[in-house]
């Protein structure tokens, strides 16, 4: 069944949709209240409630989700927190931050529209990846704040009664944060997940550390390591900016699959996407994908903050295109370059990065991740 084939019939499905007076998408079950008038399309959720937006049985197909609230601070899009269970499972398929899962992961919407996502005019979250179930689906938002959620509108679009073969793979996303990344290690925007399943990409947001003087941040290298990668990974990209398309920076701009939608250098903020639709990343056993913490700038830039004391491991030096691999060679020609100001530097460095990964795989749900004893990694949604 393809619900783009727009000129093929469905046989047995049934179009349905859900918002505040009909989550259990029931036919006739629309625009009750107020005699048949407009009278509930909201609703507020208080500091530790729980709202369902979605209640459905059978099997089925979620084709669209918008959302759109009064308040769209920072504090309540990163404190509302999304859920969708499949097929009565006992733990959520996607779980995250209401603005992170909507690509504003920063507590910060903006207008754009993109292949799977868009907010029209930076006031309303739209969602239109397909989400198959085969017995159940459940849509939760949570207000894990201590403030109230007023005016909170939901319109959720699917299809009834859709059969799925055993090709169906079930729609995940997993949210996380490191606040700060560990010196020298990459940052997992999708930690080791074992299964069956497709990588649809990920929206993530780097808060710089301002210790680093506003030197650029996003020479990291994504790796997505495959079906028993270990040390290596089998698909490895050339920078951070060059993932999403662009080069030599970051600046604000918005595709059908790939954008930058925050380039603040001011405030340190930058938010970006990059959606897998036309470029399948497959795995059979198991998938990771993380992204290195590098920074790159002038080498007396990079040496001036380091004796400010920032935190950074410098990596290699960029001679006009010939590159000085320290970690091969050792610390010398640090010293023997110290004078020139025409040498780059590219260097491990910290910062605060979080992720939104998208994703489909074989089960229901996957075990909730462990927490690292540092506490520094958050799977649930903090205070900005």
């Amino acid at each position: 069944m393809d619900p783009t084939a727009l000129y093929r019939r469905i046989p047995g499905a049934r179009s349905r949709n859900t918002m505040a007076e009909n989550i259990h998408a029931a036919r006739s079950g629309g625009g009750i209240a107020n005699h048949g008038t407009k009278g509930h399309i909201n609703e507020n959720i208080g500091p530790g409630e729980t709202i369902t937006l979605l209640e459905a049985s059978g099997s089925g197909l979620i084709t669209r989700m918008f959302i759109t609230l009064l308040r769209r601070t920072p504090l309540l899009l990163r404190s509302l927190r999304l859920d969708i269970f499949w097929d009565g499972a006992p733990q959520p398929a996607v779980s995250a931050p209401l603005g992170d899962f909507f690509c504003a992961p920063l507590g910060r919407a903006v207008a754009f529209e993109s292949e799977l996502f868009s907010n029209p005019e930076g006031r309303s979250f739209n969602c239109f990846i397909p989400m198959p179930f085969r017995t159940s689906a459940r849509v939760t938002v949570t207000n894990e704040s201590d403030v109230e959620c007023t005016y909170f509108v939901f319109d959720l679009s699917l299809l009834l009664d859709v059969p799925h073969d055993d090709s169906m793979l079930y729609f995940h996303a997993r949210w996380r944060r490191e606040s700060p990344t560990t010196l020298g290690e990459d940052f997992d925007i999708l930690p080791r997940t074992e299964g069956v399943g497709r990588f649809l990409g990920c929206c993530c947001g780097v808060m710089a550390d301002p210790c680093y003087d506003g030197l650029w941040w996003g020479e990291g290298q994504i790796k997505v390591r495959l079906d028993g990668d270990a040390a290596f990974p089998t698909i490895c990209g050339t920078g951070t900016e060059d993932y999403i398309g662009t080069a030599w920076g970051m600046d604000a701009f918005f595709h059908y699959r790939q954008g930058c939608l925050l380039a603040d250098a001011k405030e340190g903020q930058w938010a970006f996407y990059r959606w897998h639709t036309a470029d399948p990343v497959l795995f059979e056993t198991d998938i990771r994908v993380s992204v290195q913490v590098l920074g790159g700038a002038p080498l007396q830039d990079v040496q001036r903050v380091q004796r400010a004391g920032a935190p950074l491991t410098p990596v290699y030096l960029d001679d006009h295109g010939t590159i000085v691999r320290l970690l091969d060679v050792g610390p010398g020609p640090l010293a023997e370059n110290a004078d020139r100001d025409d040498v780059g530097c590219v260097f491990f460095r910290q910062d605060d990065w979080c992720a939104t990964s998208y994703f489909y795989l074989d089960r229901t749900h996957i075990a909730p991740p462990e927490l690292r004893s540092d506490a520094t990694t958050q799977e649930g949604p903090p205070v900005p």
